[in-house]
């Protein structure tokens, strides 16, 4: 049999903690467990329940990553809010900052000090304009979006943003915020509310929603110029969410007919299902984050303060060797 000695061309390192960032491959002893570890990566994304909100929510939106979000607005029918929480990847937070006009189905990007909401509905207003900048302390409103609209998806920062779609009624409408005003450009190809998005300003992903009918898969890639038609979800849905890159994407979440929590992952070219789904089937929630480290937020049918955080495939991680 041949000896890792020979193999590797060294000894196995005896230590008495793991080493906090093993490299692939990487094989040591734990004295402490007495056990033999190396350094491996997830073969499989992952969902684990967090701490939940302060406040219950459904149709929040957030901006930020899986351990340094803000979540803020939110609400249920004709009953809003303007409450402002922030995450630090262990606890919930309440701000003192509330918007300057409460709102659920608002759209919201950037991060946690300096962070956009756009659009929504206020009170029992099918949908709004208004826009408001945080800058880590404070909302403030600012140039209102040119198509009022409420559910519209998002990517991008506080300063350099992008809002499409939306609803009542379906819109197609595309604008793009450059941190001072909003111009309209080229349209989604199909018209939608309550679809997922994530990106930046210049190439971003729109997926899923609701032409008006029915919940739909269709996703679709934007350049900074134009959309285009691309591979469809694999579980057609409506209000989701998503978040990631245009080439590394999460979608979870969302209503087929019935509150679902699944899960798929984009890689630049088509989506794959997640093995596992997020413990708690909602729609109508917040998320943030990035393809391998995702959070989702809040949601319905009842208005929830549950958190949950995604690892997916490839994240490292140290895996304890066994024989069988």
């Amino acid at each position: 049999m041949a000896e890792y000695i020979n193999i590797r061309g060294q000894n196995i390192e005896v230590v008495a903690s793991d080493p906090a960032n093993p490299t692939l491959g990487q094989i040591w002893y734990n004295s402490t467990s007495n056990t033999l570890k190396g350094g491996g990566v997830t073969t499989a994304g992952t969902w684990a329940t967090g701490n939940t909100m302060n406040t219950s929510s459904g149709h929040v939106a957030a901006a930020g990553t899986q351990t340094a979000t803000l979540a803020f607005g939110g609400g249920l029918y004709n009953a809003t809010q303007g409450t402002t929480e922030s995450y630090d990847g262990s606890s919930w937070t309440n701000l003192p900052a509330t918007l300057n006009l409460p709102r659920r189905l608002g759209g919201g990007t950037g991060t946690t000090t300096a962070a956009l909401i756009f659009g929504g509905a206020p009170g029992n207003q099918n949908n709004t304009n208004a826009t408001e900048s945080y800058n880590g302390s404070t909302w403030t409103s600012v140039n209102t979006l040119n198509t009022a609209r409420n559910t519209p998806s998002n990517a991008g920062t506080q300063t350099s943003a992008l809002a499409f779609g939306g609803g009542d009624p379906v819109k197609a409408d595309t604008e793009s915020w450059n941190g001072t005003s909003w111009t309209s450009v080229n349209a989604l190809n199909n018209a939608r509310a309550n679809l997922g998005g994530c990106g930046t300003q210049t190439a971003a992903l729109a997926f899923g929603g609701n032409p008006g009918t029915n919940p739909q898969a269709a996703t679709e890639s934007w350049n900074g110029t134009s959309w285009t038609a691309v591979n469809s979800l694999n579980t057609a849905r409506e209000s989701l969410k998503g978040c990631g890159i245009q080439s590394a994407a999460l979608a979870f979440g969302g209503y087929t007919g019935t509150a679902t929590g699944a899960t798929e992952l984009w890689d630049g070219t088509s989506w794959t299902s997640s093995p596992t789904s997020m413990s708690t089937a909602r729609y109508s929630l917040g998320g943030t984050g990035s393809q391998t480290a995702g959070l989702a937020i809040a949601g319905s049918p009842s208005p929830t303060g549950i958190t949950e955080e995604f690892t997916g495939p490839g994240v490292p991680q140290t895996k304890t060797v066994t024989v069988s």
